[in-house]
């Protein structure tokens, strides 16, 4: 079987994605599992190699030219040379994870890799850039020809996708509708039975307000659009439950009963999320025709050129994206096979002579 390609863009040069990149890509093992191929420069790779003192040799060629199957790649985006100012979010940061990012997405339209994983972007450097999107997740959405898309925050104890992305808090009751929930909850229930090979998933709905609205008495949200979609879903054949308060739900520990988790918004999503499993979880784009995973942390312009960030979070999402591809390509091979056993002709089976013995 081939290796699976695996395309990574290098998100905010000032920042510590290529010191992941760089240490999880230094284990000669992981050439095993897949090619990878970075998005970006020779010469800020270069850069920050000589920072993280891995021993990481790389094979660098011009878009449009082969990978080698057995290195890791590195696509020149562009050959100037960049003002590289660790640790601080400028508008050339963001310019360059821009041009990163559209060339890694051209290459998975093109089928030229077979899943993308994003190191993180600073949302002030790509807003300077001109970026005209608010995440990785709604540019992704876009470009890969989606009407929606689930963020969905998945490591090996808990899963939690969004109802809504980025969004301020004052907005967040406005974007919520009965249609949205169930789409959102139709493309976990798809997501965990493609990309994760749970046949019968369970998935708990969280309320929007405290005590999930305590039956209408704090907020109608719940009683108008929550639960009425809870119930459509489960007219579809689907295990859904809720809408379950949020404190409640997490802190007795019955997120555990559960295969999945549909948040309300961002941060009722994301704290019990980076509390349970911070470091091994990873940002899957759930719902698009191509696979995306990011690491579950931002660009940390703290720890930029000082050799002390954690890779763990990009590993987990390197092999999570290689995972997914494969299970997509296992689930497509699988209904293949259905839709050939169904549709073909019966033999004719031929009747049995009727043999009459004389009395």
């Amino acid at each position: 079987m081939e290796k699976l390609k695996i395309g990574i863009s290098i998100g905010d040069i000032n920042g510590i994605g290529l010191e992941i990149i760089l240490k999880t890509l230094s284990q000669s093992a992981l050439l095993q599992h897949c090619t990878p191929i970075i998005y970006g420069s020779s010469k800020v790779v270069s850069y920050h190699k000589n920072i993280v003192g891995e021993d990481c040799e790389f094979h660098s060629l011009r878009e449009g030219e082969k990978f080698h199957f057995d290195k890791v790649n590195v696509v020149n985006c562009w050959q100037e040379n960049v003002n590289i100012t660790l640790g601080k979010a400028s508008e050339i940061g963001g310019q360059y994870a821009w041009r990163s990012l559209d060339a890694a997405v051209k290459s998975l339209k093109r089928k030229e890799i077979d899943a993308l994983v994003t190191a993180p972007i600073n949302k002030e450097a790509m807003n300077m850039a001109g970026f005209p999107f608010p995440g990785h997740t709604e540019y992704l959405t876009k470009e890969l020809g989606s009407h929606s898309s689930l963020m969905f925050l998945v490591n090996d104890e808990i899963r939690i996708g969004l109802a809504t992305n980025h969004l301020p808090v004052s907005e967040i009751a406005s974007h919520l509708t009965k249609e949205g929930i169930i789409q959102k909850v139709q493309m976990m229930h798809e997501s965990l039975k493609m990309d994760f090979g749970l046949e019968r998933p369970t998935i708990a709905v969280l309320g929007l307000n405290p005590h999930a609205g305590d039956g209408g008495t704090i907020g109608l949200e719940e009683e108008q659009i929550i639960r009425p979609a809870i119930v459509e879903c489960k007219k579809k054949g689907m295990m859904v439950m809720g809408p379950f308060p949020a404190d409640g739900f997490f802190g007795s520990g019955q997120y555990k009963k559960f295969d999945a988790i549909l948040a309300m918004y961002h941060d009722q999503g994301l704290i019990p999320f980076k509390l349970l499993a911070f470091g091994s979880g990873v940002n899957y784009t759930a719902g698009l025709s191509h696979v995306r995973t990011s690491p579950d942390h931002g660009t940390a312009f703290d720890l930029a050129g000082k050799n002390a960030a954690d890779p763990s979070s990009f590993r987990q999402a390197l092999f999570l994206a290689i995972d997914i591809a494969q299970s997509r390509n296992d689930y497509a091979d699988m209904h293949k096979n259905a839709l050939v056993k169904r549709d073909k002709p019966k033999e004719v089976e031929e009747e049995d002579e009727m043999v009459y013995e004389e009395d």
